[in-house]
């Protein structure tokens, strides 16, 4: 939701005019779409990544704003847990050497902030869910001061009226209760962004979510949380249940998620924008000055404040953005499946590989989308969250095969192709894909290494992931890509 807000009780009086701006926000989109006032496609390419601050032994360090007061730039800020930071990538042209470039700028730029947690006895470990993280390290106490994020606990439970249950069933289970968001904190991931026209959103969007499940099959990096082996992308089911505003009986009526999904192809970015007001009580009803309706009939752009102020708080896997830049606005979406880590080499191939599926798969004369169900792209994911690289995936023309066949016979000669259609250079491209071409080979993921890893230790279980952990750390500082770790 990235915006910070004040500490503030909320009335009804509040909803009510909350509502009524959301809904009139709405309009204003509804009519900036029809008049095509949107900047139109541009390839360039953003990121955010979120990563873990531990300490030496690898467990976490609750030491954000310190290492933030050190790191002293921008483009990084807090996230939820006070072991948590994030850095935002200005979006770049990836044509010629521009993902290579992009690449050394994120390690350049990780390598300075890891420099500077050192001075404050912290580092920095680019990894899905943190292996050393123990239930008694998640709690409201844990949360960051930022004001957004005790406000939006507050009104999470206000709306559950109960603590958060969370059952993940593994190759171990979990089954523990929360009264606090804080285990959304042990989430933490790799941000994609891509600007695409108002007319193109929809096939981009459906696109996205039709390969869903192949990037986390290929990138899963989750699989321990509280010391217990669940799935091979364990953050995808503790998202979901981690920001869950339902009580059972809400679930059991159909109500829907804060963390979803979907449940169709879109044939407009107006669909989604139109069921996250129609759908969704407001978390946080803060109201703006603006008029947006005033600021367009004087010919002005409106931000839309608690448009996207909502949609930031309805968190889908494929999520649509609305922004302003230097008074032009225009339209992204935004992936968000992907884990972090585990080196910038893997996030770099990660981005490659998506990018360049979606440089193809939108402008299909036959789309994707129009030979599979919408069910069948959401088992996918799940099976990929679960299973990782063992899951079997659904593909048009194929059937269900292992998501390493898919990957390997149809997705990596389409993603080729789609990265020699944005410019990028061949080596260039030739070196990420072969990184997602090294994993389906090896079968080896983050999530898999972890676990070889921790199996080979064997003893008790803390022990083995925190010193798993330690070794992970200096492997990412190496940038050799995970299918080469050894075990």
């Amino acid at each position: 939701m990235g915006r910070d807000v004040p500490v503030v009780v909320f009335s009804r009086d509040d909803r009510r005019k909350y509502r009524e701006k959301v809904h009139r926000c709405l309009d204003v989109f509804a009519q900036m779409l029809r008049e095509a006032r949107f900047e139109l496609e541009r390839p360039l390419a953003g990121l955010e990544i979120e990563l873990n601050i531990v300490d030496t032994r690898g467990e976490a360090a609750m030491r954000n704003a310190q290492v933030l007061a050190a790191i002293q730039q921008p483009d990084w800020a807090t996230e939820l847990g006070q072991f948590n930071i994030e850095i935002n990538i200005e979006p770049q042209d990836l044509g010629g050497d521009g993902a290579l470039l992009l690449e050394n700028d994120v390690r350049a730029r990780l390598n300075h902030a890891e420099e500077r947690a050192r001075s404050q006895d912290g580092h920095l470990v680019l990894i899905g869910i943190l292996p050393t993280l123990r239930e008694q390290d998640i709690g409201e106490g844990t949360l960051s001061a930022n004001p957004r994020y005790r406000l939006l606990n507050e009104q999470i439970f206000a709306a559950r009226g109960e603590d958060l249950h969370l059952c993940i069933e593994g190759v171990e289970r979990l089954d523990t209760h929360a009264d606090s968001v804080a285990p959304e904190a042990a989430c933490t991931s790799v941000q994609l962004h891509l600007q695409v026209s108002p007319e193109a959103f929809a096939a981009h969007w459906n696109a996205a979510q039709a390969i869903a499940g192949a990037q986390v099959a290929v990138a899963a990096n989750s699989p321990y949380l509280f010391g217990k082996e669940l799935h091979r992308e364990t953050r995808i089911a503790l998202f979901e249940q981690a920001t869950d505003t339902r009580p059972a009986e809400l679930k059991t009526q159909g109500v829907r998620p804060r963390v979803w999904f979907g449940e169709r192809w879109i044939t407009s970015v107006f669909d989604l924008f139109e069921e996250n007001v129609n759908y969704y009580p407001a978390l946080l009803p803060l109201c703006e000055d603006e008029d947006p309706r005033a600021e367009l009939e004087q010919g002005r752009i409106p931000e839309l404040h608690e448009l996207t102020l909502h949609n930031g708080t309805i968190y889908r896997w494929n999520r649509p953005v609305y922004a302003v830049v230097g008074g032009i606005p225009h339209l992204r979406v935004e992936n968000r499946v992907l884990p972090a880590g585990p080196t910038v080499a893997d996030v770099a191939a990660n981005a490659a590989f998506y990018y360049g599926l979606m440089r193809i798969l939108p402008y299909a004369e036959r789309p994707i989308w129009s030979q599979m169900s919408f069910q069948a792209a959401e088992d996918n994911l799940g099976a990929a969250a679960r299973h990782g690289l063992d899951a079997r995936l659904y593909w048009p023309g194929i059937g269900e095969v292992p998501a390493a066949e898919l990957i390997l016979r149809r997705l990596l000669p389409m993603a080729r192709e789609g990265l020699a259609a944005w410019g990028v250079r061949t080596s260039i491209a030739d070196r990420l894909l072969g990184i997602i071409e090294g994993r389906c080979l090896t079968g080896r993921t983050g999530a898999g290494w972890q676990v070889e890893r921790v199996r080979a230790h064997g003893g008790d279980r803390h022990e083995a992931l925190r010193a798993m952990t330690v070794d992970y750390i200096e492997r990412m500082h190496s940038n050799e890509p995970v299918h080469t770790w050894d075990v």
